[in-house]
């Protein structure tokens, strides 16, 4: 009932009301924080973007040259062009693998089996391990250790070459070889930046009615069909949230940052620079609104 009632003169709100309300309530330290510190800085790039900037005794002096950054980006700077489309193809990759094994972690760590707890600690540990301090340690030794280790060891048994030898004469698309067996060699990057997305899935998952599950089984159903007919479905909206997540997470970890970083703080040319990252934020922009856009068509909102 939309109705508002009255007592003692004062208006009660309504449901809708209520929950806009706590959902802006939820929303505001994010958008004081953007206001009181990221608007200005943010304004001043778009400035900087437009700008030559040359330090001198009295500070720095800022003059307008118009899109002549954004032209040396894409034409004369010899890096930008090939770390950008280097940036957009990782994405390409790692999004979908990311999403599907986070989805099937959750629905495995949501079984019950002794050791639940201990093993959903260990899948969210990598994003702990990347804040803080520990998030500047270089990693580089690490990944080249585990590829030692699977360049000699069990993994070699099979081989990736073999493994793709077999697919291919099993009749599998060759594409599909190549993008799987670049899965294999991405098992690191795919686990470690898998966990928030496993605890989304995870808690949707566990939102679902158990009334849904013992109905099916009731009819009949399978696993499999309960995964595909009521699982899947209902926690589709967070598969949209997941690859909105890992996409942005993706190009803040890419090498396009580093180069964005470099170019302003390391060679000081902060025009350019902010050019650069206006470019990369556009670009990212252009890709969400176009994952959303065919995403949201095929998300089931429970009524």
């Amino acid at each position: 009932m939309k109705s508002i009632l009255k007592f003692g003169g004062t208006k009660r709100r309504t449901y809708a009301e209520q929950k806009a309300l706590w959902g802006f309530i939820y929303v505001l330290p994010w958008l004081l924080g953007f206001l009181l510190f990221f608007l200005i800085p943010l304004v001043s790039s778009l400035r900087y973007s437009f700008s030559s900037i040359e330090a001198n005794a009295s500070g720095m002096n800022i003059s307008f040259i118009g899109i002549s950054n954004y032209v040396e980006a894409l034409t004369v700077n010899t890096s930008f062009n090939r770390t950008l489309t280097t940036s957009i193809v990782n994405m390409v990759i790692n999004v979908p693998l990311i999403v599907i094994f986070s989805l099937f972690l959750a629905v495995l760590l949501n079984q019950r089996f002794v050791g639940r707890a201990i093993a959903r600690s260990i899948f969210f540990l990598p994003v702990i391990l990347a804040s803080g301090v520990i998030a500047n340690l270089e990693t580089t030794s690490l990944v080249q250790a585990i590829n030692e280790q699977n360049a000699g060891g069990a993994v070699s048994g099979l081989g990736t070459s073999e493994l793709t030898r077999i697919m291919i004469n099993s009749g599998v698309s060759e594409n599909i070889v190549t993008y799987l067996t670049s899965a294999v060699d991405r098992i690191y990057q795919i686990v470690s930046q898998s966990g928030v997305q496993i605890l989304i899935f995870l808690a949707g998952i566990q939102s679902v009615s158990p009334q849904l599950y013992e109905a099916s089984k009731i009819e009949g159903a399978t696993g499999y069909e309960a995964f595909w007919k009521i699982t899947l479905p209902m926690v589709s909206p967070l598969i949209l949230v997941n690859v909105i997540y890992t996409v942005i997470d993706s190009f803040s970890r890419s090498e396009m940052t580093k180069l964005i970083q470099e170019t302003g703080f390391t060679n000081f040319n902060f025009g350019l620079s902010s050019a650069m990252a206006w470019i990369y934020f556009l670009a990212i922009m252009v890709i969400l609104l176009i994952i959303t856009f065919f995403i949201s068509k095929r998300i089931f909102y429970q009524e």
